[in-house]
């Protein structure tokens, strides 16, 4: 590994110069060999690819055999209103695959993303001359200049530097620059955040300059290893698409198996071919709840437009539903959990006490150090109009000057009051920062040195070191980065003062203790997420330390817990994994590969894992988890494009409230399909029999299609708005492999579609052979009333399906978005029943009152029936409770 090699062997690999870089020649050669120093494109799904996925559905394949069926027997009749129907099915197959295109989420934007992050030019050294190229002509080998605010075009082992810093939180997870050094010693199996010799493309310079060798290329580098693992990981079914697919084969199954045995029948029986084709196909069509995928579309897109107040901008439609189902919320730490930005916490003044940063509470101690701190750094916070903070320069600096701000003491008025005759910058080999200044009023001039305590205390010849050693010792068990400073009072100075000249012969004045702390508000977050039965995860490339001490703020981490390092997990076997997740809470100094292990390991335990973050570090875990929530702030293009969700306000709370609303979008779901479906197992039941007793059918195809597309339909994208149970967040997640029809449900489903059936077999056979409206329309008068019959119970239905609780307590008519869909159902039932024409096309004719009224009675029926239902199962899980 080049970070593990010296410089000597560096250049051998290469065949370079540590100090002319590759030769002109040479790199044109190594440019045919290894290609453009740029990211490959995953190649993009043709609409065609899009439709032809949307067609593979079993119950959309059956219904397609239906409209041939039909189109054939259509094309054999002699009335050309047979072919309606064929065309009608034709079109619901076409409306649901348009529809299914649209909702998809647009073209994988990430590795696009991934590509914008590189430097367009960078500054190489060929032949010993320096000059700018565009960055994609890059090699492995050429000596590449960096400067302060540069972005890095290449992995690049260093091979001088000076003071150089490295923004990398992207990529590591680190909240802070890090230090790097060209002679730094690294082992082989160092992570991302521990090659301090090397620069990783996409990164910026944040402090200092440096000359670097390239070492890695395009998609060999850290970043294009990133993009590798994000075209590798395939777009994954939601729990929900695997039970509607399980759902399509199973009622496929039946279908066909109904279809065979009804036909047998007839052809046994001696009935002509054609009216069994005729009679199978509607036996096929009444098992196919035709409007379920439209339907259950526009419930996760009435979700959507939920989740948008609710600051959650959803990028894959199916991903509502998931989320509904997460267990596992495995969430980065910096900028998500924690609010990305150094804040002073502690202070410390020599022989004082240990003392929270307090701007209104603040003693002259404190005050002191952080006046002398903010002179000794050359970071600066602005505020704007609108009071936005800007933090300019190193963030440990920033954190300094922002808390003298809030104290009253601005970096403006500080500098009015004392100018500085010079300074010696911070050294990452010194670890201090010195500065002299004079205060205007004095002839005498003050050294202040700023930086790392156990470096500084050795300077120091007055204060309580004993003590202030015990005191950085609490500060760091508790994951704060501590700086020390101390003064000195001096006469004259040179003119370019070397180190040794100020940094000696100080007075200790404290320590300052800093953090990036958490988001006040995820606490309350996280004991939600616990109260709700899903398991808080922190995954990130800081220390395991401070991550360890955040989570224990949070209560992510809590005894018995145990958090390991990206090291001791490549050194964990998939079994030993498989064991261990459940106890690990965090993670940390962990690689891209370790947070796709990570989340894998919890999928193949059976959770439903949520994945949160903002860098490109978290692009891969964000795809391979089942719901991949970026930040939409502070976020990455790259972060974005890899998720399902977006957080618009960066806030770890509004995942949670995401999860409640895809909870109730879930159940509403389940209410939906169970609804839909007992219509459907009405409709198969109720053909069927009829064959057996009477051989014929009470429904035709027509009929059927339209009671599953209309007044199904209307109903139950109402029910799908339901609003979310209060106490939803007091159950424990759906288990992933939990099918529809779990707790009761396939129960309800099956008793509500034999009672239908019973209720229209009853209706047809009142119509037909107690009360026709004449001997010739016998047939039509009972298929009327098991029309009419079968259409309104859905209507009523469509009430009780709102809850398990009795609709007397929940009231009637509490959902207005239902009262207006039944009204609209039942003014389209009445539009086809007593419209001439109309009423002709679909095979009705007009009954009378009594017969009206019988039907009315039987469609009032299932609301008793339910009730009772619910008193009974509401009375057995009490009592099982």
């Amino acid at each position: 590994m080049p970070y593990s090699k010296n410089i000597s062997e560096i250049t051998k690999i290469f065949a370079t110069d540590a100090h002319k870089g590759l030769t002109e020649a040479a790199a044109a050669e190594l440019l045919t060999k290894h290609g453009y120093n740029k990211l490959r494109e995953k190649p993009k799904k043709t609409l065609f690819a899009r439709v032809l996925s949307q067609l593979s559905d079993v119950m959309v394949i059956i219904l397609l055999i239906a409209a041939v069926i039909s189109f054939v027997l259509a094309f054999l009749g002699d009335d050309p209103e047979e072919f309606f129907e064929p065309v009608l099915i034709l079109l619901i197959v076409v409306i649901n695959a348009v529809m299914g295109v649209m909702q998809e989420s647009k073209a994988e934007k990430s590795l696009d993303a991934l590509k914008s992050l590189s430097a367009p030019n960078a500054r190489v050294i060929r032949g010993g001359a320096e000059s700018i190229i565009a960055a994609e002509n890059l090699v492995p080998g050429d000596l590449i200049h960096l400067e302060a605010g540069d972005f890095v075009p290449a992995d690049s082992r260093l091979v001088r530097s000076q003071s150089l810093k490295s923004e990398e939180s992207a990529l590591t997870g680190e909240s802070v620059p890090s230090e790097k050094h060209w002679d730094a010693a690294v082992p082989e199996k160092a992570g991302i955040g521990d090659r301090t010799n090397m620069v990783f493309s996409g990164c910026a310079v944040s402090y200092g300059s440096a000359e670097a060798i390239v070492v890695a290329t395009g998609m060999d580098t850290e970043m294009g290893k990133i993009a590798g693992l994000l075209e590798g990981e395939g777009e994954s079914a939601t729990p929900l698409q695997q039970k509607l697919a399980q759902l399509g084969k199973y009622l496929g199954f039946v279908a066909l198996a109904a279809c065979a045995v009804i036909f047998i029948l007839g052809v046994v029986d001696g009935l002509p071919i054609l009216e069994m084709f005729m009679t199978a196909v509607s036996l096929a069509v009444s098992a196919i709840p035709e409007g379920l995928p439209a339907i259950v579309t526009i419930v996760l897109s009435i979700g959507v437009s939920r989740m948008v107040k609710q600051n959650a901008i959803i990028r894959r439609l199916p991903a509502v539903e998931t989320l509904g189902s997460a267990s596992v919320i495995c969430s980065d730490k910096t900028g998500t959990l924690t609010q990305n930005r150094m804040t002073l916490v502690k202070a410390y003044p020599d022989d004082g006490e240990l003392l929270t940063i307090n701007p209104s509470e603040n003693t002259d101690e404190v005050n002191r150090l952080l006046k002398y701190g903010t002179l000794c750094s050359d970071g600066s916070v602005t505020v704007g109009d609108d009071g936005k903070v800007t933090h300019i320069g190193d963030p440990t600096e920033t954190a300094i000057v922002l808390a003298a701000l809030e104290g009253g003491m601005s970096r403006a008025d500080l500098n009015t009051e004392y100018n500085r005759v010079t300074a010696i910058p911070f050294d990452s080999d010194r670890k201090l920062m010195s500065v002299v200044v004079k205060d205007k009023t004095s002839s005498d001039m003050l050294v202040i040195v700023k930086g790392a305590f156990d470096i500084l205390a050795k300077k120091c010849v007055a204060g309580d070191i004993a003590k202030a050693v015990e005191k950085n010792e609490e500060m760091s068990r508790n994951a704060l980065r501590v700086l020390g400073i101390a003064v000195k009072t001096i006469d004259k100075v040179s003119a370019e003062p070397a180190p040794d000249e100020l940094e000696n012969g100080l007075t200790f004045l404290g320590l300052v203790g800093m953090i990036d702390p958490p988001r006040p508000e995820c606490a309350d977050a996280v004991a939600v997420a616990r109260g709700a039965g899903i398991k808080p995860v922190m995954i990130t490339g800081d220390h395991v330390t401070t991550a360890a001490a955040i989570a224990k703020q949070l209560d992510i981490f809590r005894e018995g817990d145990k958090a390991v390092t990206g090291a001791e997990l490549d050194e964990m076997s998939d079994e030993q994994l498989a064991k261990e997740v459940e106890h690990i809470s965090v993670y940390a100094r962990v690689s891209p590969e370790n947070k796709i292990r990570i989340v894998k390991a919890w999928q193949a335990d059976g959770k439903v894992v949520s994945m949160t973050g903002d860098g490109v570090n978290d692009a891969p875990a964000l795809k391979a988890a089942d719901i991949g929530c970026a930040m939409g702030i502070t976020g990455t293009d790259v972060a974005k494009g890899a998720a399902d969700m977006i957080l618009t306000d960066d806030n770890f709370t509004t995942i949670v409230r995401a999860i409640k609303e895809g909870r109730g979008i879930y159940a509403n779901i389940k209410k939906v399909i169970c609804y839909l479906l007992g219509t459907n197992v009405g409709e198969v039941l109720t053909v069927f029999f009829a064959m057996i007793i009477w051989r014929d059918t009470p429904l035709v195809a027509m009929q059927l299609l339209w009671i599953n597309l209309v007044t199904d339909s209307l109903p139950a994208i109402a029910l799908g708005m339901e609003p979310v149970e209060k106490n939803i967040m007091d159950q424990p997640p759906v288990p992933k492999n939990e099918g529809v029809f779990a707790n009761g449900a396939g129960a309800r489903m099956i008793a509500q579609g034999a009672f239908f059936a019973i209720l229209t077999l009853l209706a047809y056979y009142i119509g037909e052979y107690v009360l026709p409206v004449s001997e010739a329309g016998a047939v039509r008068t009972g298929q009327t009333m098991a029309f009419f019959v079968l259409a309104m119970c859905q209507i009523v239905q469509s009430f009780n399906m709102r809850s398990m609780k009795s609709l007397f307590k929940i009231g009637f008519f509490t959902n207005k978005n239902l009262n207006k869909m039944a009204g609209i159902s039942l003014l389209l039932m009445v539009f086809v029943l007593f419209t001439p024409v109309v009423n002709e096309i679909f095979g009705l004719l007009y009954l009378t009152p009594e017969l009206y009224a019988i039907a009315c009675g039987l469609s009032l029926a299932p609301l008793p029936f339910m009730e009772i239902w619910k008193l009974i199962s509401n009375s057995r899980a009490k009592n099982k409770k």
